[in-house]
């Protein structure tokens, strides 16, 4: 699951992500909300070369990354993560119930000349941790939240191993791509990373930007709906994003049967 949720200057972020967190997504001590989030909020990010350009997913892939065109704080509408903030979703992968749970670290990593803010996901069966994996993300000056890549691990045998599509930009072929544009557009189709070796080449396309859906954390109108993929694997997933808060579900829509919605967000 590249679920995949940055920062900025940290008190205003934090002002901002309570604001938001309060009137669209408030949770009880259980986790649960009935507000809804609506696509009247402002957009932060303007709007300039789209993603389909910067990371195409046609031809020879090569993205021009300029560190002194990456900014420290990252508001995408779509995927606002302050450090501390903790994402709680709970599914089903095939007939197993799982559950994942992401945490935005005060942790950074130099990937590229860049600074990229360190999410940790850790998927769990039956309390057990099945998968544990550090995303690499970092917003550039335009507003695009570029994927820099993970390291990740499954259990295998009772240990955890690393697992072959983790990858690095800058290491062994790995390039980075956009995991959220900064003003998606309806069929606008980008590369979300790109790692040849691991298998890594997932892709996305923008479906529309007024979906609904009801979740265990509460009712969201005005979402970014998309349809993610790899070209090397069977399954395609479509992903519900609310603004100010990020990722709200994700439900396999060809291939197996998975997935994922939002219990709690806290900070």
């Amino acid at each position: 699951m590249n679920v995949r949720f940055m920062r900025r200057p940290f008190m205003g972020m934090l002002a901002l992500a309570v604001a938001v967190l309060a009137s669209a997504c408030s949770s009880s001590k259980a986790g649960t909300s009935t507000s809804t989030t609506s696509a009247s909020m402002p957009t932060t990010n303007p709007a300039g070369v789209p993603a389909s350009t910067l990371a195409p997913i046609h031809g020879a892939y090569s993205p021009t990354i300029d560190p002194a065109n990456f900014v420290t704080t990252i508001d995408n509408r779509y995927w606002p993560l302050m450090p501390g903030t903790a994402y709680h979703y709970q599914g089903v992968r095939g007939k197993t119930p799982q559950t994942d749970d992401e945490v935005v670290t005060n942790q950074t990593k130099q990937i590229l000349g860049i600074t990229c803010t360190v999410v940790r996901d850790t998927v769990s069966e039956h309390g057990v941790a099945v998968e544990r994996t550090l995303d690499y993300y970092a917003q550039d000056s335009q507003g695009n939240v570029w994927y820099m890549g993970e390291d990740s691990f499954e259990l295998q045998n009772g240990q955890m191993v690393r697992a072959s599509d983790s990858w690095l930009s800058g290491v062994k072929g790995g390039e980075p791509g956009i995991i959220m544009p900064a003003n998606p557009q309806p069929n606008e189709q980008y590369r979300q990373e790109y790692y040849p070796p691991g298998k890594a080449l997932d892709e996305a396309t923008v479906l529309n930007l007024d979906g609904s859906i009801k979740v265990p954390n509460g009712s969201y109108t005005g979402l970014l709906v998309t349809s993610e993929y790899s070209p090397l694997e069977p399954q395609t997933e479509q992903k519900y994003y609310a603004p100010g808060v990020g990722e709200v579900e994700e439900t396999v829509v060809k291939g197996h049967h998975e997935e994922f919605k939002l219990v709690s967000v806290t900070t």
